[in-house]
């Protein structure tokens, strides 16, 4: 296997920009996430990486040899599509070997790699059957298994999950990291799904209009959003994003929310270099927001329950506190005695919220 490095990849079609500027570097033997909305740049990154896209500018870096105009036949590459891309009229056994006859291979040669990359994604009992009877998760399978088979230095995984039911997901999800663990293999994985993203990777880049803005590890982006877009991207349910302004007269320096003031002082990134009436978002996880908790130091008012959203262990409420919407998750036992139309108290910590200049987004500590 080996390390990559992306730099300064851009792409265009016509007066689009695809990509604009994307510098990476994904370790040897990584499990590297790359996560982002619709038309953020993912498949484009892939498929340059890939070979399958002439880049406008940029490198791309293989274990330290340059491949930027290498043809794709000669990339020790493997993709896997959202599409599966399978050969309908071949069985699995034939899907497993075609590869392996493009590159010339012998049937004695052939026969006990195949059987050994269905053994090891479970697909044996399939290898007479053909694509149509097979069920989507041995499809998937197939399709992982026809890029297995060619002992690739990378695996580029373009949304491969996307097709499948939510179930069936859940277990690929699994099926991926055993896969990686046992080939200890470099592998790309392309979603728009934040949880694929959180629970796979080792480590994630957001992409966002071409762009990477954020590369980290799980904790990393969801509790140090660098901005406000990696903070609604990254946690489930999404991030409250409340809008505040910064007070300075002889009461000291505060901010005003819709709801009460938190003197800057109380929260743990706020700096001194902001002029008096500049305007924020105070970024507060649902997870993070409490039930009538009035311990010293904590922010304490009073929300409407709007809506009751019942999830299984736990519930989401629905809140509106002085005309601002609020999501709170609380256990489904305290969720199961709360109504819409009532009034509660609820409190945050500071310690727990992240600030946002609102004007561009970027999180205070990197501004």
């Amino acid at each position: 296997m080996a390390g990559l490095r992306l730099q300064g990849l851009t792409k265009r079609y016509g007066k689009v920009e695809a990509l604009n500027g994307v510098d990476l570097e994904v370790h040897d033997g990584e499990f590297f996430a790359l996560l982002g909305p619709s038309a953020a740049g993912k498949t484009t990154t892939l498929r340059s990486i890939a070979g399958l896209e002439k880049l406008d500018q940029g490198r791309v870096i293989l274990d330290g040899v340059d491949y930027t105009d290498v043809p794709v036949k000669r990339r020790n590459m493997a993709m896997v599509f959202q599409s599966f891309a399978l050969y309908p009229h071949l069985s699995t056994f034939d899907n497993l070997a075609y590869p392996l006859r493009e590159a010339g291979l012998s049937r004695r040669e052939i026969k006990p790699r195949v059987h050994e990359t269905a053994e090891l994604l479970r697909i044996t009992h399939t290898l007479k059957r053909k694509p149509a009877s097979l069920s989507g998760g041995e499809q998937q399978r197939l399709a992982i298994g026809r890029a297995i088979i060619r002992q690739p230095q990378i695996f580029l995984l373009d949304e491969p999950l996307t097709n499948l039911d939510a179930k069936l997901r859940h277990a690929m999800r699994a099926e991926f990291k055993r896969l990686h663990r046992e080939l200890k293999a470099t592998m790309i994985f392309a979603t728009p799904d934040q949880l694929e993203a959180l629970s796979m990777g080792e480590r994630i880049g957001v992409l966002r209009q071409g762009r990477i803005v954020q590369i980290g590890t799980a904790d990393e982006l969801y509790l140090g959003p660098q901005d406000e877009f990696v903070a609604r991207l990254v946690g489930d349910p999404p991030i409250n994003l409340v809008p505040v302004r910064l007070l300075r007269d002889a009461r000291g320096d505060r901010l005003e929310l819709p709801f009460g003031a938190l003197e800057t002082r109380m929260l743990p990134n706020v700096t001194t270099a902001f002029d008096h009436g500049a305007e924020f978002l105070l970024g507060i996880r649902p997870h993070d927001l409490t039930l009538a908790d009035e311990a010293p130091g904590r922010l304490a008012f009073q929300a409407e329950i709007k809506v009751t959203e019942p999830q299984g262990d736990i519930t989401i409420l629905d809140l509106e506190a002085a005309g601002t919407p609020l999501r709170l998750v609380v256990s489904e036992v305290e969720g199961a005695r709360r109504t819409p139309g009532e009034t509660i108290r609820v409190s945050l910590d500071p310690a727990c919220t992240r600030l946002f200049i609102r004007e561009s987004g970027l999180a205070v500590a990197h501004a």
